[in-house]
């Protein structure tokens, strides 16, 4: 599928009030459970599955069993893909601000007990396994999308891997950190996660890679133990971070992307 039909494929299943409904409910429910989902609108499971279904393949849900039971979970990637080829860098960071704003000073419409919070991310590259790993993994590659950031690991079990930025005149400042803990060469990342101006417990992030042939898919797993600030900077910090490394790996050329908090 190309860029232009997949674009329209996003608009068409954002285009139906219901559908759009159930994203706010699994946005403010990660996890939500299909049977759970159902029980707020009027119609059918079968009719909630076949919504669902469409908004799976527009890669704005994603799925995940545990037993017998289905977690859902919202992918940004999509929309992000779509803001950032509209959006110019300069009102990219007055939209981000007011929709914030907007935000804070709404109410959430759901109200339901969840799990512990998780986000997840999928998208799929034009690329290799191999050149994929290499953009997670080589500074002078997280640099170009990584809100300039330069990672830095022995990638192995057990070792530190940490982000730096450079600060005005040369030197180096901590971004981020943590600690591998589990590393399958091409195929998995996963890791501790912390930034060092919050005293937010560390939370994980797990990057897994499929190589689906002419495609690899990406997914990004982040799980944290509350909603804490750190889990505020990585919802807006993630989708912005992964549309970069698809421009990187599809074009050669850097996305330019506004500073967030979470880059500081």
């Amino acid at each position: 599928m190309n860029e232009e039909n997949y674009t329209e494929q996003v608009f068409k299943a954002l285009g139906d009030s219901s559908r759009r409904a159930m994203l706010d409910l699994i946005k403010a429910h990660p996890g939500i459970s299909v049977t759970e989902l159902t029980t707020h609108f009027p119609f059918t499971r079968y009719a909630v599955m076949k919504h669902l279904r469409i908004l799976e393949n527009a890669n704005l849900v994603l799925g995940q069993r545990t037993g017998r039971r289905k977690n859902l979970y919202l992918n940004a990637i999509p929309i992000q893909t779509i803001y950032d080829r509209w959006i110019s860098k300069f009102s990219s960071l007055w939209a981000s601000q007011l929709t914030a704003l907007k935000y804070r000073l709404e109410k959430e419409q759901f109200e339901m007990p969840t799990p512990k919070p998780r986000q997840m991310y999928a998208l799929y590259l034009k690329t290799t396994t191999q050149r994929l790993w290499e953009a997670l993994t080589q500074p002078e590659e997280t640099r170009q999308y990584f809100f300039g950031t330069e990672v830095i690991s022995e990638f192995k079990n057990g070792s530190l891997i940490e982000y730096y930025s450079t600060k005005e005149g040369g030197g180096k400042q901590l971004a981020a950190s943590g600690q591998i803990l589990d590393i399958v060469p091409l195929k998995r990342l996963e890791m501790t996660f912390a930034f060092p101006y919050y005293n937010d417990q560390p939370s994980r992030v797990a990057f897994e890679i499929e190589d689906l042939g002419e495609v690899v898919k990406l997914t990004l797993i982040h799980d944290f133990e509350e909603e804490s600030q750190t889990y505020q900077d990585a919802l807006e910090g993630w989708p912005v971070i992964l549309s970069g490394l698809k421009t990187v790996l599809e074009t050669g050329q850097p996305l330019e992307m506004p500073v967030t908090a979470g880059a500081s």
